[in-house]
């Protein structure tokens, strides 16, 4: 079992290899930031499905600094990682950077005052046959392929996707990361991110990129 401290937000589906900031001004959040850095735990950011408790009446800015906000029920399946104190401001908000590492899935509550520690188990892909990693490869060939015409006359996006971090991934990792570039429905990202093949993710990659024209031009 693992102990991570959960940061239930809606809509925020997160995948292995992706690094996102966040702000945090709740009390009990700010708390959890700093436990996690004193004592090197991961934080799980998880999407939701529905509010357990929520506040009575809209707070002020500077309300919202001291008081907690809703209190919202996580999904079992999310990505985890450690946390990067960015910065910190006077008024006590803090500057996140979340590394995601890995997904996990919610075992057993371990702690819910002040912030939520849940037990959680690894939630890892099925094995790989040898027939399977040719037709992976294949896949990510076809991804790639597509993004770089997607992205035709985009030098920066054309540089990203040539360099050395993107260009070294395996197929499994690139069916992860792959997914940050892209707005979709946080149910959509949700069913991608519980998929347990990479060449799962990578069909539904395919068919989404394949409905994509290009936005770029010379």
């Amino acid at each position: 079992m693992i102990d991570v401290a959960l940061f239930p937000i809606p809509k925020s589906v997160n995948f292995p290899g992706v690094s996102i900031p966040l702000h945090v001004f709740e009390p009990r959040y700010r708390d959890m930031v700093r436990y996690c850095i004193d004592n090197d735990v991961m934080i799980g950011v998880c999407h939701t499905q529905g509010v357990v408790h929520t506040i009575k009446r809209q707070q002020a800015p500077e309300e919202a600094l001291n008081n907690n906000q809703a209190t919202y029920k996580p999904r079992d399946v999310f990505s985890a990682g450690k946390v990067e104190l960015l910065e910190e401001l006077d008024d006590g908000r803090l500057g996140i950077m979340v590394h995601f590492e890995t997904r996990l899935e919610l075992k057993q509550v371990r702690q819910i005052l002040p912030f939520n520690i849940w037990a959680c188990e690894l939630y890892e892909d099925e094995p790989l046959e040898d027939d399977d990693l040719v037709n992976l490869r294949q896949s990510h060939e076809k991804v790639m392929q597509r993004l770089l015409t997607i992205g035709h006359g985009n030098d920066e996006f054309q540089t990203m996707l040539a360099s050395d971090k993107w260009q070294n991934l395996t197929a499994a990792q690139f069916s992860f990361m792959v997914n940050g570039l892209f707005g979709m429905p946080a149910g959509t990202k949700q069913e991608i991110l519980e998929m347990r093949q990479p060449q799962q993710r990578l069909d539904a990659i395919l068919e989404m990129v394949n409905t994509i024209k290009p936005s770029f031009s010379d």
